[in-house]
């Protein structure tokens, strides 16, 4: 009877009447206790939990907002041709998220591969399998999150690039060692179907709900194509099943390095296998223990229907040259030792001078794509005003900056707005006819000579002032399932790849929003809010600005007045 009385309740509320702040904290305490049974191998409650999660009207109405409100990608349409949903809509498809067993294939698009001509294929589901999919994704990401390996870092949340690439400098920093740098072919489209069925091992009604979407095929216009194997990349779930696929790599050569001589526990420790998404390296001093454990890995992936890929696989070393080539890329950097004099070498634990040291910096190939980036950016806005090549180019110079912003990218900084510069003068030789109109582009800025800006202040960003600060690897087996919200607000504020101000206003708010009254989790999608619009006068000030959810920025933009010029762009 109190069932149902809650059903016809919830059937007649109105989306914008939802009370998000309940329906987050309903769901996260399921999450955090299906995390809980998870850590302590209670299959039994586990299951029943995300039995009791999945038929939950709170986590359906998460399911939805996050996929028609709060992700980024929401307007891209399926096979259906629907992009968007009004809040009427929204509320119906709440109605009728259940696990089917049933599936429409999904819209097959291209999309360029980043810093090269190649395009990778997207899969594209419809709104209704995309909501179903965060549903489901709600109740088995906390499952796996208390399973997943320590070093594991691609597509999870909480984890970074530079999570790894400090676990990577963790590794090797007191010793010169041999590096495995695989490369998997092909990965999220060979994954064997039945393997990681297998694999994921949860009940049958999810099983089979699982497996139609793995089976659902993909559309190029009118026709339809089969899928055999492999995870479609653009679908919700897809990054957690490809994690759950790739889940045992770690422990795997671990095993392995038990039968080696020595203390167990002192021979796990000095073998390394750090992976982000299928990007991974495996770290040791013996060269061939890092062949070995190719072969080891090899054979494991081949268990999933996966191989590595032969060019794109090399056994390097982080000091000595090895075939002309010494250290290796991973994520964009490049790690390498170098030899120096006692005073600037790394020391052992014993506070002993190695004789070397590990940086880490901005790889080559990144540095040159950079460049071209920007010189692409120059040349098309040749004709256009100052400051609109300043605001196309400044996003990108600030977005490359932060993300190296946490190694040894000084001297890279410096390189690169240096041929930045040239470039500029050139644009503005090509427009002054030979005259590079110094006083009509460039200014001195406080202390700064020969800033590229315009009259009225606005002012081309540099590399260079980006500030290095190292990054704080997040702690093994920490999770946002856990429920530490203290530590995992704060590390939101510390991302390299934070904007400043986002930072500023979460230290600020500490870590919570001000709408809703709860913490920033690591996956949510945050933006700036001016608290007085500055239609109605508000300023641009850090007093007049707050951070809050997209969803909550939503309401609060169409209530506050600021959209009242403009009732086409009102959410509600």
């Amino acid at each position: 009877m109190n069932k149902s009385k809650t059903l016809n309740k919830n059937q007649t509320v109105e989306w914008k009447d939802i009370n998000w702040r309940k329906l987050e904290r309903v769901t996260f305490k399921l999450q955090k206790r299906i995390f809980r049974a998870s850590e302590r191998g209670d299959v039994k409650a586990v299951r029943k939990l995300q039995k009791t999660l999945i038929r939950s009207w709170s986590a359906k109405c998460i399911a939805v907002r996050r996929v028609t409100q709060d992700n980024q990608g929401k307007n891209t349409a399926g096979v259906d041709g629907v992009k968007s949903l009004t809040p009427k809509q929204r509320m119906s498809l709440v109605g009728r998220l259940k696990l089917t067993g049933k599936v429409k294939p999904t819209r097959r698009v291209m999309i360029p591969k980043p810093g090269t001509t190649e395009t990778r294929p997207l899969g594209i589901p419809t709104i209704d399998d995309r909501a179903l999919q965060a549903l489901v994704k709600l109740a088995l990401e906390p499952e796996w999150e208390a399973k997943f390996e320590p070093n594991s870092y691609g597509f999870r949340p909480g984890r970074s690039c530079h999570d790894a690439i400090e676990a990577i400098f963790n590794s090797i920093h007191q010793k010169a060692k041999y590096v495995l740098d695989a490369d998997i072919s092909k990965c999220f489209d060979r994954i064997d179907h039945q393997v990681l069925i297998s694999k994921i091992h949860t009940y049958p009604t999810l099983s089979r709900q699982i497996q139609v979407w793995l089976k659902a095929g993909y559309c190029v216009g009118k026709q339809l194509f089969p899928a055999h194997e492999g995870t479609p990349q653009g679908g919700v779930i897809s990054p957690l099943l490809a994690n759950i696929a790739l889940h045992g790599m770690e422990e795997r050569v671990k095993q392995y390095a038990e039968t080696l001589k020595g203390h167990k526990q002192n021979n796990r420790n000095a073998l390394s296998l750090i992976r982000y998404a299928d990007d991974f390296v495996i770290i040791h001093e013996d060269v061939n223990v890092v062949r070995k454990c190719q072969e080891i890995i090899a054979e494991w992936l081949s268990d999933m229907g996966l191989e590595l890929k032969p060019s794109k696989t090399k056994i390097t070393h982080t000091l000595n040259e090895i075939d002309g080539k010494v250290g290796f890329n991973f994520l964009g950097f490049h790690i390498q030792q170098h030899e120096v004099g006692n005073y600037r070498s790394a020391n052992n634990s014993k506070g002993i001078p190695l004789g070397f040291k590990t940086i880490i910096t901005p790889s080559k190939t990144k540095i040159k794509t950079h460049l071209i980036k920007i010189a692409e950016v120059i040349d098309t806005y040749t004709t256009a005003p100052q400051a609109t090549l300043i605001s196309k180019l400044n996003p990108i110079i600030k977005g490359w900056s932060n993300y190296y912003s946490t190694v040894a990218s000084k001297k890279t900084f410096s390189q690169v707005d240096h041929l930045t510069y040239d470039k500029l003068r050139t644009w503005a030789r090509t427009r002054g006819k030979g005259d590079i109109n110094k006083d009509k582009y460039w200014r001195t800025v406080g202390n700064k000579n020969w800033c590229f800006s315009t009259e009225d202040g606005l002012e081309l960003i540099t590399h260079a002032s980006t500030p290095i600060v190292r990054h704080t690897k997040v702690k093994s087996e920490a999770s946002p399932y856990d429920g530490n919200w203290t530590y995992w607000s704060k590390r939101r504020g510390k991302y390299p790849e934070t904007p400043n101000r986002v930072s500023k206003l979460i230290k600020k708010q500490k870590g919570i929003c001000p709408d809703c009254g709860l913490y920033f989790t690591s996956t949510d999608i945050v933006e700036v809010d001016h608290i007085k619009p500055t239609s109605l006068g508000g300023k641009d000030t850090y007093d007049n600005l707050q951070l809050l959810h997209k969803h909550c920025h939503d309401i609060k933009t169409a209530h506050d007045g600021s959209l009242i010029k403009n009732h086409d762009n009102n959410p509600f």
